[in-house]
């Protein structure tokens, strides 16, 4: 009995994915658990698995489609069977769960299936030389009835090379003054006879390589789908950003004196592990920030699940920390480590990249001083954390040299008001000015 294998569905915000990569051939044998199709999604890429043993029967959507989860995409027969085709899109049942652990290796792109060559008549002979000289039949001019190529044929392209392309008087002239190749030029005229409009077309086209066009980089992928989401983003909810400066100093110091402790242990504590701890403990204070929005409903969770935003080369992606209230600075510092370096190496689950309630957006790594940040639906807030500089403070009454930062928390106006959301960045700006409180 054939089976119908569906676009997955991976995780709660997945609506569709895209092929990229068939791994195996339409027609071919395949086993049950066999790496079978490649799916881009707007979080990873990853391999799904054949759910039965059988023959490849029908691939029902080519490489480069994207399609809604629960579509057919192929067809899986038994050996012997004639199963029905799929004819357009259909809809099936989506299978739900994690992705196969099977990943395509780091700086391999998925390999296409190459385009199938136009037929060229010729006599088997002439197959046989062409094959031997390794000629591509397709360059050769046959002289056989219907224009099908002969062994003579393909002897003389082989001793002689392609003959001279046709050409008109003045376009040869025009081609030889501006020192034109004509075998680069296409020939539009009659029997593809090369024109006096075809040389020209030609010298215009190289005026313009000349000038250097533009790179084009394809808008798809990673980078497509997170220009997506922000835009959506912004269409979709009522997004407000507040700023504060705060005062770091005593965060700095506190940073050293815990890398001092802990050097031995190669435990290296950042900024932003103290953030994730200050800020994870400020959301228990204020529930209401640790919240999302599901249609009709404001959820508040009981936990925190701290989204920390991961620059790559083609985009960004936001790994998650799940109950980082719970954890000590060490356990955050570490675990945060590995998502990071998952992340860059693109080995991150479905799992490490949902279910945040709320995200970190740390580009203190930059000569940045701030950013507004833009919200990551359905979470509340989302707080951008800028450099830290010295400059001049009033300390005490007094001008002094202090370690200064910037924070913006953008938060969504629909669910929550000025008043709580600013008490909340109070909040954590005192728990960064004064470490020693988050350690209570």
């Amino acid at each position: 009995m054939s089976v119908h294998v569906a676009m997955p569905k991976w995780g709660l915000t997945m609506k569709e994915g895209k092929i990229v990569n068939w791994l195996i051939k339409e027609g071919d044998p395949v086993k049950k658990g066999q790496d079978l199709f490649e799916v881009e999604t707007e979080k990873i890429t990853n391999i799904v698995e054949a759910l039965a043993d059988g023959i490849l029967f029908q691939i029902v959507v080519p490489v480069g489609t994207v399609v809604k989860t629960g579509t057919i995409v192929a067809v899986i027969a038994e050996e012997g069977e004639t199963a029905e085709r799929i004819e357009g899109i259909q809809m099936g049942e989506a299978p739900e769960g994690e992705p196969s652990s099977s990943k395509t290796p780091a700086g391999e792109k998925p390999v296409k299936p190459e385009g199938k060559k136009a037929f060229v008549p010729a006599t088997p002979a002439a197959r046989r030389v062409a094959k031997e000289f390794e000629i591509d039949l397709t360059r050769v001019t046959g002289s056989g009835p219907g224009g099908r190529v002969t062994e003579k044929d393909v002897i003389k392209y082989h001793e002689e090379g392609p003959p001279p392309p046709k050409i008109t008087p003045l376009a040869l002239e025009m081609a030889n003054q501006a020192g034109l190749d004509i075998a680069t030029v296409t020939g539009t005229g009659e029997g593809g006879k090369i024109t006096q409009a075809d040389v020209e077309k030609a010298l215009s086209q190289e005026t313009l390589e000349e000038a250097a066009p533009p790179t084009s980089i394809p808008f798809t992928g990673m980078r497509k789908a997170v220009a997506d989401n922000m835009y959506a983003s912004l269409q979709q909810t009522a997004q407000l950003t507040t700023f504060t400066e705060v005062d770091v100093t005593e965060m700095v110091g506190f940073r050293d004196i815990i890398r001092e402790e802990y050097k031995k242990d190669d435990i290296r504590i950042s900024y932003n592990d103290i953030i994730i701890l200050a800020v994870s403990r400020a959301l228990k204070r204020y529930p209401i920030m640790n919240s999302t929005l599901v249609e009709d409903e404001i959820l508040l969770h009981d936990s925190v699940n701290m989204g920390i935003a991961v620059a790559l080369d083609d985009g960004l992606i936001v790994p998650v920390l799940r109950d980082a209230d719970k954890k000590g600075l060490l356990q955050i510092a570490k675990e945060t480590r590995i998502l990071a370096g998952n992340a860059r190496k693109g080995n991150l689950s479905m799992d490490e990249v949902t279910g945040g309630t709320f995200t970190i957006s740390n580009v203190s790594m930059f000569q940045v001083d701030g950013l507004t940040p833009i919200l990551k639906p359905p979470e509340t807030g989302i707080l951008g954390i800028g450099r830290v500089k010295e400059k001049p403070a009033v300390y005490k009454g007094e001008i002094a040299i202090r370690s200064m930062m910037f924070l913006s928390l953008t938060f969504d106006h629909r669910v929550v008001d000025g008043a709580p959301a600013n008490a909340f960045l109070e909040t954590a700006a005192r728990y960064l000015e004064h470490p020693n409180l988050i350690m209570s």
